[in-house]
Formats: C-alpha cells, sequence, structure tokens
C-alpha cells in the first residue's frame, strides 16, 4: 500500500512539474522580448556591479616600516626596537623583562641607551620622539 502511495505521488509530482515547464515555455514565448530585456539588463547590472567593485576597492595599505633610515641613524639595536614597543604600551622594567626573557638590568641598559640615542630625558619623552621620527606608531 505504501509503494502505491510513493509511487502515485511520484506521478502527481513528475505530472505538476511537467505542466509547470509548458506553461513556463508558454509564458517565454509569449514574452520573449522582456525576456531579453531582463537577460540584459541583469548581464549589465553584473558588469556595473564588478567595475564598482574593482573601481572604488581601496588600494592595499603599505605596511608599517618603521623609518628605517632613522633606525639606522640612531644606531638602534633590533633589541632596543622590542623595548621600544613595550616601552609605547606603557609596560614597567619587570614587565617588559618577563615579555621579553632577560634580566630586568638587561632591560634598564636598553632603556638608558634609548633614552641617551634618542635625546630623552624621560620613557614618555622617548615614546614621543620615536614617534616624531616614524619609528613607532
Amino acid at each position: 500500500m505504501a509503494r502505491r502511495i510513493v509511487l502515485y505521488g511520484a506521478l502527481l509530482a513528475a505530472g505538476t512539474l511537467l505542466l509547470q515547464w509548458l506553461d513556463y515555455q508558454r509564458l517565454v514565448r509569449s514574452h520573449i522580448g522582456d525576456v531579453y530585456v531582463f537577460l540584459i539588463a541583469g548581464g549589465f547590472l553584473a558588469l556595473g556591479v564588478w567595475l564598482g567593485v574593482r573601481g572604488i576597492a581601496r588600494p592595499a595599505p603599505r605596511g608599517f616600516d618603521g623609518n628605517p633610515q632613522a633606525v639606522a641613524a640612531l644606531g638602534l639595536s633590533p633589541r632596543e626596537l622590542e623595548v621600544l614597543e613595550e616601552l609605547l604600551a606603557g609596560r614597567s622594567n619587570q614587565e617588559i623583562a618577563d615579555a621579553l626573557g632577560v634580566s630586568l638590568n638587561t632591560v634598564k641598559t636598553h632603556v638608558a641607551r634609548l633614552l641617551e640615542k634618542l635625546g630623552a630625558k624621560r620613557r614618555g619623552d622617548a615614546v614621543a620622539r620615536a614617534r616624531e621620527l616614524g619609528i613607532v606608531r
């Protein structure tokens, strides 16, 4: 009994699909001009969207290079740059030492050299000077 129900259901679905297809064919044939206009408009819409995305898209931002000329002129080492980034984040000497895995005295030495090379008296002045030179953001 269930097989018969499934078979009749499948036949009804196939018949409905065939009738819908025939109705679609009749509709398309009676309005073929509208179908062509729709297809052309859709093509122009897609072309406009594609050109708009390509033309309006922002160029990829350039990466921040840290002003290598100023870094070389001041003679800053890579470790001193790391310490400068930590100073920029507002960390204490102990926090910097923990983050970089070095001793507290090493951090104090790096900070002293940074202050000397940047011509600053305080840590905040060193960060401000580094920003002026474009070494950090």
